[in-house]
């Protein structure tokens, strides 16, 4: 137990650098992982623990990580190959003695005091033919032992800040842990037998045992998903009470609509518009997130949703994130309303247009019953009057602010209904669990004509054969993307930016034209290009991940994403839906940085080409904390939740239905408080 009594002068609000132990370049390191306080460090969480707890008498030793109680003696040290130090000694108990062996450590020669005891913790492993404990943690024998003899936390480690120097600084601030509050209701704590959130952070780096660890991980898995559990329940019952304009469902309408389609429903696309309908003619405002691979039809089916709004008369507000994709949305939109002669409902508004094109639109918006509004958050800053507003609709929502989405339901008046729609597919467990206040539809079936995408893993010595078939594309007439995780080089050997690679194409390819395309160009640049590498003027189209979404050109027909390891699996996936949109064959190459052995992860990548289920290896290989973090635009401090724990999922759930069920106010609660909103903000148009 510890017994360490806190520093009187020493608050959790002080500086890292405030604490006894801890010099300015620790300090330096600290901060630079964001530590600014003891506080921040406190809540520095291990990423997993290693027993060292069982001290092992050496004559007992078997090959694996043990911990022994020993004296040192004969320690020497010599020079291997290329220089390495190794440093050597013997360690004895009463009933034997091991090697012990410390490589490019040479000051653990200086610092072995003979006659001492200690505690040594590591893997007792083959070593240059024979048993040794290589590389313990090593520290003499006391009762409050920080790198051995106990159950050790690893940390998010750094080049500067390794685990011993965080366990080092951990000691000193955990006498502190006593004055952290905890946020939840004392009276849940105790109905749901939870530990207290002071003590599960002293467990979680000072662990007594495997059983307290184990009550600590519970106790701080629920306090990420409680919060956000709660504030599904109460958006749930906010939404119940709001007010919003019915749509009522017009089957002549929506027969004529799809009538006029140049090409036939899915099944799963009818069944998720008719479930839209329903939704939009009740009294609860919609809250629909409809999840589709990329060329699923999600487009279609948001289209059949405004269709039946505008002949109300009612407004529809499409939200894009970029000015790029609600130019290529009005495109496709306009494509679908022409046949049913409501292409003059259709107004494009982006913060790039002249004034004098703006005004036009604007004016059009105000003046046009049903007027179907396109473009990006610059919408909301327009002067448009949302007072008719009955639908808005969210492309890849999780990259659209939060606040925006709150302005545009305060100029409404009421709440509309909210339709977000995005190609990154979600995890089922992580829909269910997290976002169960958003009625989930998923597309899963292909339109007919969808052809599959065979994906190759490129290695620099495979080059020469891939440029050979993209030469053979191009000569067929057909386009290619090509795609760099950077603008600029970050090395002056770094071949993985858009300049560098688009002069190598340029070079590689000076017959076919050749274009460029980042964030850091002007929206009318990005939009020049990007009509026409459309319109077939550009045969190659060298760019990051600004054309990931939305971009639909179906002549391309290849795919080559330069560094793969530094994209995320979803990311990749939605990359290489850019190409198969037509009826042509289409290859995706995977450009490896070196020929070494690719990742288990990659190779998963190229054999499947169902997003859903990339989405759940994605979930299995990172956690849903990397998912729903992303999602989250990095707000929240998702580390440790583990869907597959069904009883932290149970207690969470438990929890905020007591919370609701007692009546209690959120907002007596200033900490939970402020984490309920945190977590509202994500699936709620609040």
């Amino acid at each position: 137990m510890l017994s360490q009594k806190p520093n009187p002068s020493l608050k959790l609000s002080d500086s890292i650098d405030s604490m006894h132990g801890v010099g300015d370049k620790t300090a330096s390191a600290f901060k630079a992982r964001g530590i600014k306080s003891i506080r921040d460090l406190l809540f520095y969480l291990p990423n997993r623990h290693e027993d060292y707890s069982v001290i092992t008498p050496i004559n007992r030793l078997r090959p694996g990580r043990v911990t022994i109680r020993a004296v040192l003696k004969q320690s020497t040290i010599r020079r291997g190959r290329r220089g390495l130090s190794i440093t050597e000694a013997i360690a004895s108990d009463t009933s034997g003695s091991v090697r012990v062996v410390w490589f490019n450590q040479p000051y653990r020669l200086n610092n072995i005091r003979g006659g001492h005891e200690y505690f040594l913790s590591g893997d007792f492993k083959l070593g240059h033919k024979q048993l040794a404990l290589i590389n313990p943690y090593t520290e003499i024998v006391s009762d409050l032992p920080v790198n051995s003899a106990r159950i050790i936390p690893i940390y998010p480690e750094t080049k500067v800040l390794n685990s011993a120097m965080i366990r080092r600084a951990m000691i000193a601030a955990l006498p502190l842990g006593v004055k952290i509050k905890d946020y939840c209701p004392r009276w849940l704590v105790q109905e749901l037998k939870l530990m207290t959130l002071n003590r599960a952070i002293t467990q979680m780096h000072y662990p007594e045992s495997e059983y307290k660890l184990n009550s600590a991980s519970c106790r701080l898995q629920f306090d990420e998903l409680f919060p956000i559990l709660l504030a599904n329940e109460l958006s749930r019952k906010q939404r119940e009470l709001a007010k919003t304009l019915k749509v009522p469902f017009k089957v002549e309408i929506a027969k004529e609509f799809v009538s006029r389609l140049p090409f036939k429903l899915t099944d799963d696309q009818r069944k998720i518009i008719w479930q839209i309908y329903m939704d939009m003619q009740g009294k609860v405002p919609m809250n629909r997130l409809v999840e589709g691979d990329v060329g699923s039809g999600k487009t279609v089916v948001a289209v059949m949703a405004a269709v039946m709004a505008v002949s109300e008369g009612y407004k529809i507000a499409f939200m894009a994130p970029t000015e790029l994709l609600a130019v290529q949305h009005a495109t496709t939109i306009k494509r679908l309303l022409e046949p049913l002669g409501l292409v003059d409902h259709l107004v494009l508004l982006t913060g790039s247009m002249k004034n004098k094109n703006k005004r036009s639109a604007i004016d059009r918006a105000n003046k046009t019953n049903g007027a179907f509004i396109v473009g990006t958050h610059s919408l909301l800053t327009s002067g448009i009057d949302w007072k008719d507003l009955a639908l808005v609709i969210i492309d890849e929502q999780h990259r659209f602010g939060v606040d925006q989405r709150q302005q545009l339901q305060k100029s409404a008046g009421y709440l509309p209904h909210c339709l977000s729609i995005t190609a990154t597919p979600i995890p089922r467990s992580l829909a269910l669990t997290i976002f169960n206040d958003l009625e989930l539809s998923r597309l899963v079936d292909l339109p007919q004509g969808r052809r599959p995408i065979k994906s190759f893993l490129t290695t620099p010595s495979d080059l020469p054969a891939f440029f050979k078939y993209l030469t053979e594309q191009l000569s067929n007439g057909r386009q290619a993307y090509v795609v760099c995780p950077y603008i600029q080089s970050k090395t002056d050997h770094d071949q993985l930016s858009v300049e560098s690679v688009y002069a190598m194409y340029q070079k590689k390819l000076p017959k076919y034209r050749v274009g460029l395309i980042h964030g850091q160009l002007s929206a009318e640049q990005q939009q020049s290009v990007m009509h026409s590498f459309i319109k077939g003027e550009i045969a190659v189209l060298v760019a990051t991940t600004v054309i990931e979404v939305g971009v639909d050109v179906a002549n391309a027909s290849v795919m080559a994403i330069y560094g793969p390891e530094r994209f995320g699996l979803a990311q990749l996936h939605q990359l290489r839906g850019r190409i198969g949109r037509g009826e042509y064959e289409s290859h995706c190459y995977l450009i490896l940085s070196d020929s070494l052995e690719p990742s288990h992860r990659l190779r998963q990548f190229i054999n499947t080409e169902n997003g859903f289920v990339l989405s759940e290896l994605d979930l299995a290989l990172r956690g849903p904390g990397a998912i729903y973090g992303k999602l989250q635009h990095g707000k929240t401090t998702v580390r440790l939740m583990n869907l597959d724990n069904q009883k932290v999922v149970e207690l969470a759930k438990r929890g905020a239905i007591s919370f609701l069920n007692r009546h209690e106010n959120v907002l007596n609660y200033p900490s939970l408080a402020k984490r309920v909103k945190l977590a509202q903000q994500l699936t709620y148009l609040n």
